[in-house]
């Protein structure tokens, strides 16, 4: 089964790394998830992202913060597609990451998702998996019927109580 590939630049990436984790387990999608600095251990990662799709890598989602240059070094490195997770930041709040990641030059592209959206890249992760899979499909179907569904339960309640009292549930 194909699998993705999950990288942080950091440790403390690891809540937003984790919501795509979830997700994929969710769908029962294999992942890998790893710590590793492309700055502080380029050969490390230049030898990771290499190899991704020998180990069985169809999807990366790398995650990184200020300059954010792990996912388009890996956008770089894999021939596959790459979803870039920017990280919010305390100097910048996260419009570092996101435009380093954005920003990558034509033939590289980079996937981005908003700036701590590890659940999306967890979901497009596992749209792009589903054009080849369709059981996978319908997981995504299914969930997106849930994610309707929650919505009309909210409005129904909505409607039942008002808004003043929803507001103070």
């Amino acid at each position: 089964m194909a699998k993705v590939g999950i990288v942080m630049g950091s440790d403390s990436d690891m809540p937003v790394m984790a919501q795509a984790a979830d997700f994929l387990k969710k769908m029962g999608i294999d992942f890998e998830m790893t710590i590793i600095s492309a700055h502080r251990e380029p050969e490390v990662f230049f030898d990771w992202a290499r190899s991704a799709r020998a180990r069985g890598y169809r999807v990366i989602i790398a995650g990184a913060g200020k300059a954010a240059h792990l996912p388009g070094m890996c956008a770089a490195l894999f021939s596959l597609p790459v979803i870039g997770i920017p990280m919010k930041t305390s100097d910048l709040g996260g419009v570092d990451s996101l435009y380093s990641i954005v920003q990558m030059p034509s033939g590289i592209p980079c996937a981005t998702v908003a700036i701590n959206g590890g659940k999306n890249a967890g979901i497009l992760a596992a749209k792009i998996l589903a054009v080849a899979d369709e059981a996978l499909e319908q997981k995504l179907c299914a969930y997106a019927e849930e994610l309707k569904n929650e919505v009309v339960q909210k409005d129904a309640r909505l409607q039942e109580i008002g808004y003043e009292a929803y507001l103070n549930k």
